[in-house]
């Protein structure tokens, strides 16, 4: 009886029979719910004998009911084996140290499981760079998957990256094959042979795993036209043009992941190489499960090696891609396969690319690496994130992979000249600087706009817009400087340096400055420029007055730029040394003598007519006395300052007046709360917060006056509003990089009642 019924209708009979639900009987059994499914669908006519086993078990089937159950299963399985020729397209085996993709996993499980719309198949599309692991992920999952595919999984490599990829004709005749169709009956055409092979896969449940796809024209025909055949695709390239298909793109693994990887690969060796050791390794691996694999297979096949041994080897950056070669697995050749596939002028884009010095850039840089039109840049760069040999944004910006940047720079080292490669730097390098110092300018008083915008450099029409083109290039210009400092472009260098100092007022709290002004006062002293060495180095003192401040750092630099500055008689920078003398005296407490050296300075700023200068010169003083104490003597001393800012005929440059007057009423604000004159201060704090807020100037300044207003506010009792500004204070702080700071004004924020 049992014979004539498939084993899915058995299966369906046992399970009421026991009054179990399939949740039920795969908890019992261990089977997952939806392969019973599967199998009671007639989706899996022949399970496995350990699966049949433990689902008999769990039905508690006994003597001649379970032998019928059993055989029916095996019958099945016969059945499934001999429906079509065995080897043709089977699927890879999979390694068995496989590791992460969890959530990728899911999302296959998923599109097995998706429905999809009236003729229309179900389509993945597999896409990631090279190296990422794309076929070893997709056999992986395939087999994952299996149990759910009644009438099997085929794999068929579609040589996309070959110099011949597979024929759409030639792959369907393969794939007819495998489906069991004999060599007189596949049709001689592409369109027959592509008509039958989505009728079979419309009344089968098969999965058709296309790995390598070279184009959408190869992959096309291949494609199941609906019903309960699915497909996966894996490919270097996009496939763009490719419509209704489900898309997955693999990137790097995370570093876990990657150390997991490496862990399974080297197995029982792993532990006696440290863990510091190979959470190096997949550093450098850079999250490639193809390099993490060779580094593996390296350091098993070598037992005398240690992992960290291969590490130093690697953190050489001129011979790292040889070492990513284990047997016939080598890193270059995955990279080189999809380079052979560019064009002429696209090759040449990417390996020019080599010397953009930051770790991305956008179409203009890349225009000017290229020398091509900016235009021509596009379209090259489309072609290589086309093929994974770039990553794109959603900002426009671009970047490499870290070992495919190794090999960009390789095959510029190969087919460029050392002439053509020095001219491509020169190019770079110069372009970047003469950018950097023309949007730095932007802030400079009487700068601003140029007269005579130069044709080679992007227009840069507002200062928003200098603003952002520094800041996102930041490593791109500041790399660009050290190359010139390098080579011994001098001139280039200091003028660069000099144009950010307005800038660095804006960005106080970026990383670069110290490096920016040094450069420039090494330039300034190669060049003999006495005035311009000593005006570095007093930036270089302010770099380290701005909190976490290094007083001791900033009476070094200011004594080293007094001496040159001493010797060209240059005024303003002998003052500048003693103003920031002051700067350190006061934050190492010792007030009187602050005092001191900044009316030195106020004098001799006022001797060379600096009104700018002296202004500051005289807020220092008025901040010692507000330091020690002297509240009310402050407070005359800030009023009469705000005065000078607020007067048009005071001589005081506007931009200048208008820095300094939210610095004068925060000072204000907090000499007012010393005095208990709380609404007072509490009106005035917020007025130089907003002003800030206006001049975009983020930095340690706002956020000690946030954080004072939020104190006073509390005092107040006006609970939500210092919670508010607490909030704000405590996220300045950390955007500055002052965590203990934020967490201060978190700990101090009123309760929430």
């Amino acid at each position: 009886m049992t014979g004539r019924r498939g084993f899915g209708e058995v299966l369906r009979t046992h399970r009421r029979a026991a009054r179990l639900t399939l949740e039920e009987l795969a908890e019992a059994s261990g089977v997952s719910a939806r392969a019973l499914s599967d199998m009671e669908r007639g989706r899996s006519r022949g399970p496995q004998q350990r699966t049949v086993t433990a689902l008999a078990d769990a039905l508690a089937l006994k003597a001649d009911v379970r032998k019928q159950f059993m055989e029916l299963a095996r019958e099945g399985r016969l059945r499934d084996h001999w429906t079509r020729p065995t080897g043709l397209c089977e699927l890879p085996r999979s390694v068995d140290d496989f590791t992460g993709r969890a959530a990728e996993l899911v999302w296959v499980s998923e599109l097995v499981y998706a429905e999809s719309s009236p003729g229309v198949g179900m389509v993945g599309l597999i896409t990631g760079s090279a190296g990422m692991g794309k076929t070893a992920f997709a056999v992986r999952a395939a087999h994952a998957v299996r149990p759910s595919f009644a009438d099997g999984v085929l794999f068929l490599d579609l040589l996309g990256m070959s110099q011949q990829p597979l024929a759409a004709a030639d792959a369907l005749r393969v794939l007819l094959r495998a489906l069991g169709v004999t060599d007189d009956r596949i049709p001689g055409d592409t369109q027959g042979r592509a008509s039958l092979y989505r009728s079979l896969l419309r009344d089968r449940r098969v999965l058709v795993v296309l790995d390598n796809a070279a184009s959408e024209e190869q992959v096309r025909p291949l494609l199941p036209g609906g019903g309960a055949g699915r497909a996966l695709i894996t490919t270097r390239r996009l496939l763009s043009g490719l419509e209704g298909v489900r898309r997955l793109v693999l990137g790097p693994l995370p570093l876990p992941e990657s150390t997991h990887l490496l862990t399974g690969i080297l197995g029982e060796r792993s532990a006696a190489d440290g863990e510091a050791a190979l959470t190096r390794l997949c550093e450098l691996c850079g999250g490639l499960p193809l390099a993490l694999r060779i580094i593996g297979n390296r350091l098993v096949s070598r037992p005398g090696w240690g992992a960290a041994e291969l590490a130093a080897r690697l953190a050489n950056e001129e011979r790292r891609l040889d070492q990513f070669k284990a047997g016939d697995l080598k890193i270059a050749n995955a990279f080189g396969m999809s380079y052979e596939q560019l064009a002429d002028s696209a090759r040449r884009m990417f390996r020019r690319l080599a010397v953009v010095p930051g770790e991305d850039f956008d179409a203009g840089l890349a225009a000017v690496a290229g020398g091509v039109p900016e235009e021509d840049a596009w379209e090259a760069l489309d072609d290589l994130v086309d093929l994974g040999l770039l990553n794109d944004s959603d900002a426009g910006r671009y970047r490499f992979h870290d070992l495919v940047r190794l090999f960009a720079r390789d095959r510029l080292q190969e087919e460029d000249t050392a002439a053509e490669r020095e001219a491509l730097t020169g190019r770079v390098t110069s372009w970047l600087l003469r950018m950097a110092t023309l949007s730095g300018r932007w802030f400079e008083p009487g700068h601003g706009r140029p007269d005579r915008p130069d044709p080679d450099l992007h227009a840069v029409t507002s200062p928003e817009e200098a603003d952002w083109w520094l800041r996102v290039n930041a490593d791109n210009w500041l790399g660009a400087m050290r190359a010139a400092a390098n080579n011994d472009r001098h001139i280039l260098v200091l003028d660069c340096a000099e144009s950010m100092h307005w800038f660095s007022e804006r960005w106080a709290h970026s990383p670069h400055w110290q490096e920016v002004f040094t450069h420039g006062a090494q330039a300034a002293a190669a060049l003999g420029d006495l005035t311009q060495q000593a005006t570095q180095l007093n930036y270089l003192a302010w770099v380290h007055s701005v909190p976490p401040s290094e007083p001791e750092a900033v009476l070094r630099h200011a004594a080293q730029a007094l001496e040159p500055a001493t010797r060209a008689g240059a005024t303003a920078q002998i003052a500048w040394a003693h103003e920031y003398t002051a700067s350190a005296l006061l934050l190492l407490g010792r007030l009187d003598e602050a005092i001191a050296s900044s009316s030195r300075a106020a004098h001799l700023f006022k001797t060379i007519g600096d009104i700018d200068s002296s202004v500051q010169s005289h807020a220092h003083i008025a901040n010692c006395l507000l330091d020690g104490g002297r509240y009310a003597e402050a407070l005359e001393q800030y009023v009469g300052l705000l005065a000078l800012l607020d007067d048009p005929g005071s001589g005081m440059t506007p931009i200048v007046a208008a820095h300094c007057r939210p610095v004068a009423l925060i000072r204000i604000g907090s000499c007012l709360g010393h005095l208990d004159r709380r609404a007072e201060a509490i009106a005035t704090l917020t007025e130089g917060i907003d002003l800030l807020d206006t001049l975009q100037m983020s930095d340690y300044r706002q956020a000690g006056a946030l954080e004072t207003l939020a104190a006073l506010l509390a005092g107040e009792g006006r609970t939500d509003e210092s919670r508010r500004a607490y909030a704000r204070a405590a996220q300045v702080f950390e955007a500055i990089g002052d965590t203990e700071a934020g967490s201060r004004c978190h700990a101090r924020a009123p309760a929430t009642p």
